[in-house]
């Protein structure tokens, strides 16, 4: 019997994406964008968590996001250290982030790193050690993510590390 103040579901509306953990954004682009026929969506450099993160849409709407660390400190070099190159999570978009965490704790999943910092991407993350090995990230945002980035940046210049991840989670083109 699930407790009263648990909330019924967790609101799951839909599987945002799956991310793998790469040494090298511009190799699997390769294989994801040309080879597999995705469509580059948007990237760019998250400075803060030291990664450099491209998501692409395959044929049929699947959208997969790579990334790759930027510094030998960021939590995706060692994952890619322990594991290697392979599927790092998997992202929920929920109705709201705070609900599923209510749902998840108060049936004993453990989760970590809820940022509710940010209005237009607040997260979760389930451990994998309580999600079947599996790394969840839970997620409720304001933004359309699933249409490229009007901004005119392409693929080669997130490569190329021109862009960057504003603090209203825009991609825009680096200063100077």
């Amino acid at each position: 019997m699930i407790p009263a103040d648990i909330p019924a579901d967790a609101g799951v509306r839909c599987v945002d994406h799956v991310a793998v953990a790469v040494r090298d954004v511009g190799a699997a682009a390769a294989l994801f964008g040309i080879a597999l026929g995705g469509r580059f969506l948007f990237g760019g450099d998250n400075d803060h968590q030291g990664i450099r993160i491209a998501q692409f849409a395959l044929p049929g709407g699947m959208k997969i996001e790579l990334i790759s660390p930027l510094r030998d400190d960021a939590p995706v070099a060692r994952f890619l250290e322990r594991r290697g190159e392979g599927v790092h999570h998997l992202t929920l978009l929920v109705e709201d982030v705070e609900v599923a965490v209510a749902r998840l704790t108060g049936l004993d999943y453990e989760v970590v790193d809820v940022d509710l910092g940010s209005r237009y991407w607040r997260e979760a993350f389930v451990r994998p050690r309580s999600a079947f090995g599996t790394l969840l990230q839970l997620a409720d945002t304001t933004k359309r993510w699933d249409e490229p980035a009007a901004s005119g940046i392409t693929l080669d210049d997130v490569l190329a590390g021109r862009v960057v991840f504003t603090e209203d989670e825009r991609a825009v083109l680096r200063e100077g």
